[in-house]
């Protein structure tokens, strides 16, 4: 009896290894492997600076950018210039991606408009918008109007041309099906274009973010009294760099309030998006 319990238990002991190689390993949560990388590279970059590997002067240190980021949160002055950055990239992006998408999408009611001024959009496109920045200050002055004007420069070109390039790639199979059924081009455009083009206009909004933060910031470089990349900017010439790192920090803050912004707009667009289809045929 022994004997066949230790041979029954041999023969299992294969399979129950089997399963257990087979077995998907358990990896930690997304958020904790997330929170390790940060207090790995935080530690390792307080350390260095701690026992004199890389200079403190030359790249400041987590000790020094938390107390300079408090003293600023204590004393109001990160508020205000967080808050000023934040509202002129948010109006920017707002504006511009408006103001792109529109006539973006309006191009596709003429195909022969859309060959005239496509060489001029591609070649617009192709300046670094950043080149117009001392132009945009001439002509709205130093204060918020610029900053957001030079935002609008940056994002309305993009999405105009993800709005053009979608509207034109939009299925001319169901076009053509609409036409044979009696549509009109206006219901063929709200029905069929508009729908199949927003999903390649949400994804511009996350590139537009990054523009018009950099549209703000650059504006701020150049000429402001507010905002985080005047901060940057000032600190970086007193060689203040914890505090170029405060301003660092607060920009990346930033651009997740806007992602945040942009996950609530994609999610109410493709569900408009998603109704429109399921009436797709109801002219």
């Amino acid at each position: 009896m022994t004997q066949s319990s230790s041979t029954a238990l041999a023969a299992a002991a294969p399979a129950s290894a089997a399963r257990a190689a087979s077995r998907p390993r358990r990896l930690p949560p997304v958020w904790f492997a997330q929170l390790f990388i940060v207090v790995l590279i935080f530690s390792a970059w307080e350390l260095a600076v701690r026992q004199g590997a890389v200079s403190g002067f030359l790249f400041g240190s987590p000790a020094g950018t938390f107390e300079a980021g408090w003293r600023m949160i204590q004393s109001g002055e990160l508020w205000v210039h967080a808050n000023y950055t934040l509202w002129a990239s948010a109006a920017g992006f707002v504006i511009g991606t408006i103001v792109g998408t529109i006539p973006g999408l309006a191009l596709w009611y003429s195909p022969y408009g859309a060959k005239v001024v496509e060489p001029f959009l591609v070649a617009i496109n192709s300046v670094p918008k950043i080149a117009f920045a001392p132009l945009v200050i001439l002509w709205f002055g130093t204060g918020v109007i610029s900053k957001v004007a030079l935002s609008i420069s940056l994002t309305a070109i993009v999405a105009l041309l993800a709005a053009f390039q979608a509207a034109k790639d939009a299925d001319p199979d169901i076009q053509r099906m609409l036409v044979s059924l009696g549509a009109t081009k206006r219901q063929i455009f709200t029905k069929v274009v508009v729908p199949s083009a927003t999903p390649y206009i949400i994804s511009t909004f996350r590139i537009n973010i990054g523009f018009a933060l950099v549209g703000t910031v650059v504006g701020e470089f150049i000429s402001s009294k507010y905002g985080l990349g005047h901060v940057i900017f000032v600190a970086s010439s007193l060689y203040d760099l914890n505090t170029v790192w405060v301003g660092i920090f607060s920009l990346m803050a930033l651009g997740f309030v806007l992602y945040a912004g942009v996950d609530i707009a994609e999610k109410r667009l493709l569900r408009w998006k998603d109704q429109t289809y399921a009436t797709n045929f109801k002219l």
